[in-house]
């Protein structure tokens, strides 16, 4: 990677950013899935920042038992301290780690790339509400209140009455859906809200981000079998359903439904369809009807023709520049070769680069990108 990393250096030239570091991942035998992802995690700055913050602290309080959480911040510690500015890193202890944690991801076949996302950031949750618990139980351990909670917020309607710790990864990620139903017979409107770390849209041929959006808002009419029962009337009654963003996320992430069971076929089949992701996004389907505007920072790619094989890759935007992270592979690509991922307008095409997981960050806060 030498003579590529020299060669990403020479297209910088004086333009690379002063401290960042462009490195490739190794790949261990279809870890793709791995690599795509963490690279996008890696170039989310303030998930970035935090996460190096965290391992600080949680080194100089020095009793860190090893978990998956802390070998992502050791590996991303290690990109970050790097004397070069561009070269490949091995991502053993992480790979290993997360083998080690979910059978799911000890085998050598394909992974999916989503999959291995929602596992990631709701275990990072799981590992620093169970810190922020022993250190409420042992008082020697040091409150580890900002580099923890970072506050707390309310219970939901629907969900338990202690109030749930907010970590980092929360502020970072999660937002939340508000699901609203409304008696046909009394009027009667019932919502119930539910967080979320990405949205999964369903998506159609030749659409956009904007239109799938709008469908995964739209409103649905409930009735013969699937009648609603309204507490207020207390029967069964028709209704009319909708889900909407309450909370918008600081950043959002939105995965493409691109694997599909096909009844007649009995097995999942990949859409390649050409859904048009834009580089900024106004959100306009949220409770307060505010435009929320977001920018993309970096999308996890799927290459191939079905959903049991193929490769992922992923394009990052790092300080204005976009970048093209093949596993060990490094190299900058035109803003312009970001819409060669937007999928395939006929069924049947040699094109099969399509984008998969989108990265949005807000832009009503610092965007560090």
């Amino acid at each position: 990677m030498g003579a590529a990393g020299s060669k990403l250096e020479k297209a910088l030239g004086d333009q690379f950013p002063e401290g960042e570091r462009y490195f490739g991942l190794e790949n261990f035998g279809n870890t793709c899935y791995c690599n795509s992802v963490l690279q996008a995690l890696y170039f989310c700055v303030p998930f970035r920042e935090q996460l190096l913050e965290y391992y600080g602290n949680s080194k100089s309080i020095g009793d860190a038992e090893e978990n998956l959480l802390t070998c992502l911040a050791d590996l991303f510690s290690q990109i970050s301290s790097q004397k070069k500015k561009t070269g490949v890193i091995a991502p053993k202890r992480f790979v290993q780690r997360l083998k080690k944690q979910n059978e799911l991801f000890r085998s050598y076949m394909h992974q999916d790339a989503h999959e291995f996302l929602n596992f990631l950031l709701n275990e990072l949750v799981d590992i620093l509400e169970k810190e922020a618990q022993a250190s409420k139980t042992d008082p020697e351990t040091p409150a580890p209140s900002e580099k923890v909670a970072n506050g707390f917020k309310n219970g939901h309607a629907n969900g338990p009455q202690k109030e749930p710790l907010i970590t980092w990864v929360h502020k970072n990620f999660q937002g939340i859906l508000t699901n609203e139903t409304r008696c046909l017979q009394c009027e009667t409107v019932t919502a119930r809200d539910e967080t979320f770390f990405d949205l999964s849209l369903d998506i159609e041929q030749n659409s956009s981000i904007t239109s799938c959006l709008k469908n995964f808002s739209s409103t649905e009419t409930l009735n013969a079998e699937d009648k609603f029962f309204c507490d207020k009337c207390c029967s069964l009654q028709e209704a009319q359903k909708r889900m909407k963003i309450k909370k918008p996320p600081h950043i959002l992430v939105i995965h493409l439904k691109r694997f599909k069971y096909m009844e007649q076929l009995g097995r999942y089949k990949k859409l390649s369809y050409r859904v048009v992701f834009p580089l900024e996004l106004k959100l306009s389907n949220t409770v307060e009807d505010a435009d929320n505007e977001y920018s993309l920072f970096a999308v996890v790619v799927h290459v191939g023709s079905g959903p049991n094989h193929g490769h992922y890759v992923s394009l990052v935007k790092s300080h204005n520049h976009w970048l093209f992270f093949d596993d060990e592979n490094v190299e900058m690509i035109d803003e312009s070769a970001v819409q060669t991922f937007f999928g395939s307008p006929q069924e049947y095409s040699t094109n099969t680069d399509h984008g998969y997981i989108l990265f949005y960050e807000s832009l009503g806060s610092d965007n560090n990108n």
